[in-house]
């Protein structure tokens, strides 16, 4: 089966060092602008399931406004403690002036 993208945005909307939260086929998702490099992670903290776009981003790690974890939006490892696990990660694609992101 393959995998279809979905647009998301468009590369006018989120500048660098910004993130946005965003729906892909009902799942929250957090998409973060990194030096022109776009990341997606679910918008969930792992460790209490508070969403990590009301949080920080700052180069490749978001923090969680709750308890202050921390993800690396590249690979959704877990950075700092209390999360328990990594975020889930989304495969993203830019399309001329289109962002999308992989539904799963």
């Amino acid at each position: 089966m393959s995998i279809g993208f979905v647009r998301v945005a468009g590369r006018g909307e989120i500048r660098a060092g910004e993130m946005m939260a965003v729906e892909v086929e009902g799942d929250p998702v957090l998409l973060c602008n990194v030096d022109g490099e776009y990341y997606a992670v679910h918008d969930e903290c792992t460790h209490e399931c508070f969403p990590l776009s009301e949080g920080t981003l700052k180069g490749h790690c978001v923090t969680c406004l709750l308890h202050g974890a921390r993800f690396d939006v590249r690979n959704g490892e877990v950075l700092a403690l209390p999360a328990y696990g990594p975020v889930k990660t989304y495969a993203v694609r830019v399309e001329g002036d289109d962002i999308l992101i992989a539904a799963e």
